[in-house]
């Protein structure tokens, strides 16, 4: 089959750092072409594939220091697809809405995975109109709530290359947090969490600019060096050995999550999640045997303690079994197969 892959630009495929969808995009990008398909890779420059790269910006845009015009890369990206398109059986995008237009005018079938939040007050007015025919990928089926009554091509989990994280299964007692310091991620609460437990938290995140204020006033105060330790942004080499070692990971969001890639990334390596109840955590978790999902802050604290139960060996044996990177590969042809018949058939009508 041949493939079209679209990523965001703002980090490279795979991310240098945090990026969690450029990420994802270079572990199904990978084993699609193990699996013998014929993939086009339209990124960033300084991005690394095995499949055939079609640069659309000479570096990622986060760490462009010249780069002023987002849209004049995207810009770029869509008219090499416009160019290429008849080379391809599909093209499946990870880029929200942008491309849907150029898409809509192509004659070749195609396919949209939405990474983020879709419950967004702006989509109310202009979804049917400008977006609503196109074909979706939901990254859990929580994630459709907002848009029933989209056309879901189907749910397809995340999964991550099976020898990526390796666990080690000798915990070092202390809670870790990973991912992005923001309010919804709920850094605050894993201090509080961490602290009630008396269990020292370790924090590796990333600070955006936008939620740099956040972080100085809020967070920031909170944070000793001793029982709460802030490490900054880790690399990919450095996960296993963070999440590997600590008794749980804290995942205390206030949101509806989409998906959650960092309760599989401890998956991988053994470690049992704690996590609220929102968004997809209840697909992802399963309570009692990969970690526990809490309503409160109590159920969360009483959590912390029964970690030891949780069977690290079984952890893993989980992730192996539900969130690889095979696994979502083969899910997503399956899914390719299907949107290419149904383009092809007389029935599916696309709004002019």
């Amino acid at each position: 089959m041949r493939i079209a892959q679209l990523a965001p630009l703002v980090e490279s495929v795979p991310p240098k750092l945090y990026g969690g969808t450029e990420r994802v995009v270079s572990w199904l990008t990978e084993e699609l072409v193990d699996m013998g398909h014929e993939v086009t890779l339209f990124a960033s420059g300084d991005s690394t594939t095995n499949a055939a790269l079609v640069a659309c910006s000479s570096r990622s845009l986060r760490l462009d220091p010249g780069n002023h015009d987002p849209l004049l890369a995207y810009s770029a990206m869509l008219a090499r697809l416009a160019e290429l398109a008849a080379r391809f059986d599909v093209v499946h995008s990870h880029l929200d809405w942008l491309h849907i237009p150029l898409l809509r005018q192509l004659s070749v079938p195609s396919v949209t995975t939405l990474h983020g939040r879709i419950d967004l007050p702006q989509l109310d007015g202009c979804f049917e109109r400008c977006f609503g025919d196109a074909l979706y990928v939901s990254i859990s089926d929580a994630q459709r709530t907002p848009l029933p009554n989209a056309h879901w091509a189907g749910t397809v989990y995340h999964g991550l290359p099976q020898n990526l994280l390796r666990p080690s299964f000798r915990p070092e007692g202390y809670l870790a947090f990973l991912g992005r310091i923001c309010p919804e991620k709920g850094p605050e609460t894993a201090i509080q969490l961490s602290r009630a437990a008396n269990l020292p938290l370790k924090i590796a995140a990333k600070v955006d600019e936008v939620d740099r204020a956040y972080f100085k006033s809020k967070v920031k105060p909170l944070i000793d060096g001793k029982t709460v330790e802030y490490i900054g942004e880790i690399d990919e080499g450095q996960k296993a050995d963070f999440l590997g070692n600590a008794a749980a990971l804290l995942f205390p969001i206030h949101w509806p999550e989409p998906f959650g890639l960092v309760m599989v990334e401890a998956m991988a390596c053994g470690t049992p999640v704690i996590a609220f109840g929102c968004g997809s955590v209840p697909e992802v978790i399963q309570d009692g045997v990969t970690g526990f999902v809490v309503d409160s802050f109590e159920e969360a604290l009483d959590a912390t303690d029964r970690v030891k139960t949780v069977e690290r060996q079984g952890v893993r044996k989980t992730f192996e079994r539900r969130f690889t990177a095979r696994r979502m590969a083969e899910d997503y042809v399956a899914v390719y197969q299907n949107v290419i018949g149904t383009c092809a058939s007389p029935l599916f009508e696309r709004a002019a």
